[in-house]
C-alpha cells in the first residue's frame, strides 16, 4: 500500500488511554480527532487532557502557549465519518474481542482505503484484529503505556498480514512523539506483559503462600531488583482485574505454566481492583 504523509491522527476511545494518546499526538504537532460512543465520554476525555495539561504547566513541564495550543489541536465528537481525514486511527477500546470488532469495523468502513489502523491492545492477537477490517495489511499493534504523556515506550506489533510500510510508518510516528519504539512479533503477551504480568502473578503467589508481606515482597524488588515501582503495587495501578485478563490470555495461548493466581481471582470476585475501587494489595481509601 502506499503512504502518504501521516497528519491527522483519530483516536477512538476517549478514556484513560485514548486520551492519554490524544494528548501526546497533539502535543507533538499532530491534528487529532477523539471519538467515543457518547458526547458525554468525549468531553470527560477532554478535561482530562486539560487537568494532566495545567497540572504539566504548576510542574513547570509545559508553557500557557504548549497546553493552549495541544487543545486546539484536538477536537471531539461521536461521528465515525470525522475519521475521513485522518491518515492514522488508533482504537483505544476496552480490551474485549467483542467491542474491538465492532469498533475495527466502524473505523474500516469510516476511513480511506490508505489509512492505517493501529490497536492500542495489550494482549490480544494482531493477526485477530486484523480480521475485522478490509485490507488487513494495514492494521498494526500500536501499544501505549499508562500514563501515556509520561511513559516512554510505545511496542509496535506487526502481524502475518501487516504491510512492512505500515510498520516503518507507525514506528516514525511513535518517534515523532518523543517515544522508544520496540518491534514486537504477534504473540501472546507481546514484550512487557509476556515478563512483567507473570511477573506480577508470582509475587501474588508468594503472598498466598506466606513467603513475605505484600510490602516486604515490594520493597525486596524494589531494592533487590532495581525496579521502581513493586510488582503488588504496579497490580494495584494497573487494576487487578486487568492483570486477571492478561494472565488469562497467557494461560490459554501458553499452557499452565501461565496459570492464573487464585489469590487475582479471589480479588476480582471481591470487588478488590486495586487503586480505582480503593483496595488492592494496599489500600487507598484516603487517595479516593
Amino acid at each position: 500500500m502506499s503512504m502518504t504523509s501521516i497528519t491527522t491522527i483519530g483516536i477512538v476511545g476517549a478514556g484513560t488511554m485514548g486520551a492519554g494518546i490524544a494528548q501526546t499526538a497533539a502535543a507533538s504537532g499532530y491534528t487529532v480527532i477523539l471519538i467515543d460512543a457518547r458526547e458525554e465520554f468525549v468531553q470527560r476525555g477532554l478535561s482530562r487532557i486539560e487537568n494532566d495539561l495545567d497540572a504539566g504547566i504548576v510542574r513547570g513541564k509545559i508553557t500557557l502557549e504548549q497546553r493552549d495550543a495541544t487543545l486546539a489541536a484536538i477536537s471531539g465528537g461521536t461521528d465515525y465519518a470525522a475519521l475521513a481525514s485522518c491518515q492514522l486511527v488508533i482504537e483505544a477500546v476496552p480490551e474485549t474481542l467483542e467491542i474491538k470488532q465492532l469498533v475495527l469495523r466502524a473505523i474500516s468502513r469510516a476511513v480511506t482505503p490508505e489509512t492505517i489502523i493501529a490497536s492500542n491492545t495489550s494482549s490480544l492477537s494482531i493477526g485477530t484484529l486484523a480480521g475485522f477490517v478490509d485490507q488487513p495489511g494495514r492494521l498494526i499493534g500500536m501499544h501505549f503505556f499508562n500514563p501515556v504523556p509520561r511513559m516512554a515506550l510505545v511496542e509496535v506489533v506487526a502481524g502475518d498480514q501487516t504491510d512492512p510500510l505500515v510498520v516503518d510508518a507507525v514506528v516514525g510516528v511513535a518517534e515523532s512523539m518523543g517515544k522508544t519504539a520496540v518491534r514486537s512479533a504477534d504473540k501472546p503477551g507481546f514484550i512487557v506483559n509476556r515478563i512483567l504480568i507473570p511477573m506480577i502473578n508470582e509475587a501474588a503467589r508468594a503472598l498466598a503462600d506466606n513467603v513475605a508481606s505484600a510490602t516486604d515482597i515490594d520493597i525486596a524488588m524494589k531494592l533487590g531488583a532495581g525496579h521502581p515501582m513493586g510488582p503488588l503495587a504496579l497490580a494495584d495501578l494497573i487494576g487487578i482485574d486487568v492483570v486477571l485478563d492478561i494472565m488469562r490470555v497467557l494461560h490459554s495461548e501458553l499452557g499452565d505454566t501461565y496459570a492464573p493466581a487464585v489469590i487475582l481471582e479471589e480479588m476480582v470476585v471481591a470487588g478488590t481492583l486495586g487503586k480505582k475501587t480503593g483496595r488492592g494489595f494496599f489500600s487507598y481509601e484516603e487517595g479516593r
